[in-house]
């Protein structure tokens, strides 16, 4: 059975491979899709597209999906809708990350204050230098503050430094929701959301909210996901059920930067089969997403 990876990160936004060489380590690993699905931008897709290509058209069978993972506003947090099968030159859809983009550079902007604050030498400028084409994240951050010594690993940069309740981290302006499953529509994609057993929410709530975004647009759920522990993969996939949901599926994979999650793999047993594309083809020409059913 063939398998493929849905939600993949590059260095154009927190990944640590460029987007050929994703596309290149997928080909060895004998993937037959990924979607890359970077933070709020689609910067990477066109030379991951260019070089799945270039494997095509030397006969391997494999595809590249263009995709986006955008940070929607919940709650005073985020969650986060991945947008797959996007049209990733559509004008609306560039306009919008830009402005998500430039939110998030205000936040670094304060949050690299609060740690100077704090007597940590942290600053934008070091964070650009490490990553020049790339979205900064909290996970830039956490690099930096690694390689400064300020922690012993990257894991524990996110709990001392960069936690959402801890007292240096900064909230951003954020698209609601609603409206994120709305651009990737309008981008002629497919919105699915990204790892729902992640948001701090019992059963109840992650079922009230599946329920509203449904209502909204929402065309699929992460069922199968890397970190998923226990019974949530079978919660997730009995959500879908109940709102007639896709199920999607992905590792997560940001290279060296989460050592112990693989592309393909994530930490070992994941399995997410190619057999949940034709699903997604069907609704695609079902519901008239994009001109171009097949990349």
């Amino acid at each position: 059975m063939k398998q493929i990876d849905l939600h993949v990160h590059s260095n154009a936004s927190d990944g640590t491979l460029s987007p050929s060489e994703l596309v290149h380590y997928a080909i060895e690993k004998e993937l037959a899709a990924i979607a890359l699905t970077d933070h709020d931008t689609v910067l990477g897709i066109k030379e991951a597209m260019e070089t799945a290509t270039t494997f095509r058209n030397k006969g391997i069978d494999f595809s590249l999906i263009p995709g986006v993972e955008i940070s929607a506003g919940f709650r005073k947090r985020d969650i986060h809708i991945l947008g797959l099968f996007v049209d990733y030159t559509n004008a609306y859809l560039l306009a919008q990350l830009d402005w998500a983009v430039k939110n998030r550079e205000a936040r670094n902007e304060k949050m690299a204050e609060n740690l100077r604050k704090a007597g940590l030498s942290i600053t934008v400028e070091e964070l650009r230098q490490e990553d020049p084409k790339a979205i900064l994240t909290r996970a830039h951050f956490a690099k930096l503050l690694y390689k400064k010594g300020y922690v012993k690993n990257v894991k524990d940069a996110f709990t001392k430094f960069l936690d959402e309740n801890g007292p240096y981290y900064v909230n951003r302006d954020y698209i609601s929701p609603e409206g994120a499953i709305a651009l990737i529509k309008e981008a002629g994609g497919i919105p699915i959301l990204a790892h729902p057993l992640l948001y701090h929410l019992n059963e109840r709530e992650i079922d009230a909210l599946v329920g509203n975004l449904t209502e909204a647009g929402l065309a699929g759920i992460e069922a199968i996901y890397a970190n998923n522990v226990s019974n949530d993969e079978a919660f997730a996939r009995s959500l879908a059920r109940k709102y007639n949901l896709l199920i999607s599926g992905g590792s997560d994979f940001h290279g060296s930067i989460k050592p112990d999650i693989d592309l393909g793999s994530g930490r070992g047993n994941l399995k997410v089969p190619a057999e949940l594309l034709d699903a997604m083809q069907e609704y695609r020409i079902k519901n008239l997403l994009g001109s171009n059913l097949v990349y």
